[in-house]
């Protein structure tokens, strides 16, 4: 009854394979487990399958999933690619596969600790000595630099897919900062959510132990030191390829997510840069390449390391996973001589076949590869050299001569590796279950000893048919892949208990982040305030339509001046002496909104937020994210904008202006209230003060006629959110006495001075001392200063302007005074906790804590 269920699927399936394929065993019958897949697929059907696929495809958008691309031009936004159907492999074969899995760990192991010791495989002519001294991987420096647990290589990662003898080859080894994991436990996590039935009808191993291990792992590294360890997980920003697997892992793992700017060494050990204290660290997982992790002793231009690195690891005062140098197994060379290097070390045959590799500075292989050019794949022997691979079936016949010489110029930089063909699995490809090459990463986490397998990984498969393209960066797909079992497996918690669990490092608030943060507040407060006040604007354009060249009303103009004070585009609408830019001022409107390489437009503006926002992505939760792409999606509409229809920019900025508002919200509802809250806080309201300042001033400095000033003003409440409360107030006519009174004095209100200053105050005294407690410092005075200018004005003097120059002196100097002395807390705030360069809190209290309490 079973295969009756399936037999329109799985035959449609049957008829497109083309050669070896993992649905099929090697008896030519269809897998008993596949059979079950197929089943519920053709339960769920091909039309509710295309639904599901799209639903993966929102919700990887709205989880902000993505992979850098570094040749495309939309790079860090392309979304991650997630096959609907999922990589099964049962779990009697995974058994054999881990085998020969832990013994390649073991065995790069024991290669990676022979070359920085005592190099006996070279000395015995088991490795020839160029593939070590001429590859960029092996790192001098790192020659005498010890971990103290057995293992050195404590994170492994490699591909591999099914041969044509249909046993797994290995393909490819990762060693230095293997990447990965993040996404099979993302796809993992996806998948389980579009796909509940498949987790009834089919029993697969769990990937969270592999996780715990790992946690493990870092544990016994990090108390070798300190009971309670402080572990960091370096990423080299968000310009990396897998920038969002770095924010993922450390939010999973509970690690404290930095940047080689956040560490710094003093005395021996690596610090963290917190706004708090300094906080030593004790375990570093890294995600930046070997070469650039220490410019004191590498490449000594990288700015994504941590000067100094590597002489606290020789003193044996801070673990990193995987330690530099460990890259120097992964030159494509080595995997020719694997197997007598595993008969050397481990004194045992190779359990796992990698594909068959001719290293071209031996002259029998490098024969071997000239004449047989058209059968093989060419590489050079040192991936950091950028070379893509050639596959020489695919060659002309002068291409053919031009690579022939060019190996022969320098033979030791090329390998050759044989083109075999690899097994099929289904994928899902416009609307059809197809075919398609894959091939599958491990992960694999030592405990000190042995090693621990994860029981899955990251499947690619290749988009295109016949053809082997499973990169990433070339657009492959990516597979949830399951170890398929006949029973339910035991559940694994997922996090490590820690045994001090009242030092929360994970909490900490680095200096680079909370500058981030407070910059989100800015930003995000700096485009709502442009975007209401150009709503407005354009509001009252469309009710004053004129003919092209006829004169704008003067409380048009006033505004369209205070506009470009407000976004600082000078000369704009202040340009005396251009009046035609008053004639038809469209032009310079959607200039600002539109325009996103101009300083201080709209899409300037949103541009900036969403890249500061990047910046701290770990601090969003998943409708944080889910806003922030609808902001994304308001930016691309916001740059299409176009001047011949208004209504459709003041729909576009409606739109923008609610989800500004919504990421606000959800951020304000969200976040702890701990230090980054309050500097985001603060940010937002410095630039709400700035803006309401700059919108007074300009508005109000001179005295216009009472008609003017009367629009003026019912303007200038309505952008701040006040026009409804003032009429609930006063119940009068408006005035601008009353109007300034409600403004400055009016402590209920949010867009009042009195209460933003009051807000700003409170955020900084929750922010930490460095010395004094109880005293203010220079950031709280300067607030303190601008409060007490606001809270003792008199509206009546205010007012008073110039019978000659219609000129307001006390206002329009109170205000510029308020916005300098609130300009200036941006700097203040700066010197206490945003310099990188300077310490902010005594280094030697800091020094003097940690001694104590380690005696």
């Amino acid at each position: 009854m079973t295969k009756d269920i399936s037999l329109s699927l799985l035959n449609s399936y049957k008829k497109v394979i083309n050669s070896y394929d993992e649905v099929i065993d090697h008896n030519g019958l269809v897998k008993p487990y596949w059979q079950s897949l197929f089943d519920t697929l053709e339960s769920i059907g091909i039309e509710e399958l295309e639904v599901r696929n799209q639903e993966i495809i929102n919700k990887l958008k709205e989880n902000g999933v993505t992979y850098n691309v570094y040749d495309n031009n939309n790079g860090i936004n392309r979304p991650w690619k997630l096959d609907p159907i999922p990589f099964l492999i049962h779990q009697k074969e995974w058994q054999t596969i881990e085998k020969g899995l832990k013994q390649r760990a073991h065995l790069l192991d024991l290669i990676l600790r022979d070359i920085y010791g005592p190099q006996l495989l070279i000395k015995k002519s088991i490795i020839p000595a160029e593939l070590v001294f001429d590859n960029s991987g092996f790192l001098l420096p790192c020659f005498d630099i010890k971990q103290k647990l057995q293992n050195q290589l404590l994170l492994y990662a490699c591909d591999m897919a099914r041969g044509p003898d249909g046993k797994m080859w290995l393909l490819d080894n990762r060693t230095q900062s293997p990447s990965g994991s993040g996404y099979a436990l993302e796809n993992r996590t996806v998948m389980a959510k579009v796909f509940p039935e498949l987790n009834k009808n089919i029993y697969r191993n769990r990937l969270s132990p592999y996780f715990n291990h790992l946690q493990q792992t870092v544990a016994t590294l990090g108390n070798i030191s300190n009971e309670n360890p402080n572990v960091v997980f370096l990423t080299p920003g968000p310009g990396n390829e897998t920038y969002f697997e770095h924010v993922y892992l450390s939010s999973y793992l509970g690690y404290t997510l930095v940047q080689g700017s956040d560490l710094m060494v003093r005395d021996g050990f690596v610090w963290l840069k917190s706004i708090d204290q300094l906080e030593r660290v004790d375990v570093i997982i890294r995600r930046v390449d070997d070469e650039w992790c220490d410019p004191l002793e590498l490449k000594e231009n990288s700015l994504l390391g941590v000067p100094g690195l590597l002489q606290v690891m020789r003193l044996g005062n801070v673990a990193v996973l995987n330690p530099p140098g460990t890259s120097v197994v992964e030159n494509y060379g080595l995997m020719a001589f694997m197997q007598n290097a595993c008969k050397f070390l481990l004194d045992e045959p190779l359990l796992m076949n990698s594909v068959a590799t001719w290293w071209c500075g031996q002259p029998k292989e490098l024969n071997f590869v000239l004449e047989n050019i058209p059968k093989l794949i060419i590489k050079k022997a040192n991936r950091k050299q950028g070379f893509k691979s050639i596959y020489g079936r695919m060659l002309t016949k002068d291409q053919l001569l031009e690579l022939q010489t060019m190996i022969r110029r320098n033979p030791k930089d090329f390998v050759a590796q044989q083109e075999v063909s690899l097994s099929t699995t289904p994928s899902f490809i416009d609307g059809k279950l197809v075919p398609r090459f894959a091939a599958m990463r491990a992960f694999l986490v030592s405990d000190g000893n042995d090693y621990k397998v994860m029981q899955g990984g990251l499947t690619r498969s290749s988009p295109v048919k016949d053809k082997f393209v499973i990169s990433n960066q070339l657009g492959g797909l990516s597979k949830d892949t399951w170890i398929v079992t006949d029973t339910p497996t035991e559940h694994y918690e997922r996090i490590v208990v820690r045994k001090n669990t009242s030092n929360q490092h994970n909490n900490s608030l680095t200096s680079r982040n909370a500058e981030n943060l407070f910059w989100v507040g800015r930003l995000l407060e700096r485009t709502m305030a442009l975007t209401s006040f150009l709503k407005i604007i354009l509001d009252r354009l469309n009710e004053n339509v004129n003919d092209k060249g006829q004169k704008q009303p003067e409380y048009l103009v006033v505004l369209f001046k205070s506009l470009t004070h407000l976004t600082l585009t000078y000369p704009g609408f202040t340009e005396e002496e251009d009046t035609s830019i008053f004639e038809n001022p469209t032009t310079e409107l959607f200039s600002l909104i539109s325009d996103v390489k101009k300083r201080g437009s709209v899409a300037y503006d949103i541009q900036t937020l969403l890249r500061t926002t990047q910046q701290v992505s770990e601090k969003w939760n998943y409708d944080t994210r889910r806003i922030i792409n609808l902001i994304e999606e308001s930016l691309i509409s916001i740059k299409s904008s176009s001047s011949a229809n208004i209504n459709q920019a003041t729909h576009g900025l409606d739109m923008l202006y609610t989800r500004l508002f919504a990421f606000y919200g959800n951020i304000f509802e969200t976040l702890p209230r701990d230090n980054g809250f309050y500097l985001l806080e603060a940010g937002k309201n410095i630039e709400r003060i700035l803006s309401l300042v700059s919108v007074l001033r300009s508005a109000f400095s001179f005295k216009n006629n009472e008609e003017v000033e009367n629009v003026l003003m019912e303007a200038v409440l309505e952008n701040h959110h006040l026009l409804a409360q003032y009429r609930n107030i006063y119940k009068s006519h408006i005035s601008l006495v009353t109007v300034l009174n409600m403004i400055f004095l009016e402590k209920n209100l949010p867009y009042t001075l009195s209460f933003l200053l009051d807000t700003l105050s409170n955020c900084l005294s929750k922010l930490p001392k460095s010395i004094e407690p109880n005293r203010l410092n220079l950031a709280e005075k300067t607030v303190l200063e601008a409060s007490t200018k606001i809270k003792l004005i008199d509206a009546e003097s205010l007012i008073k302007a110039d019978g000659d120059t219609q000129y307001r002196p006390e206002l329009d100097q109170t205000l510029a005074q308020v916005f300098d002395l609130i300009s200036a807390v941006t700097s203040n705030l700066t010197s206490l906790y945003f310099n990188h360069s300077v310490i902010q809190h005594s280094f030697l209290e800091t020094i003097e804590k940690i001694n104590s309490d380690e005696i």
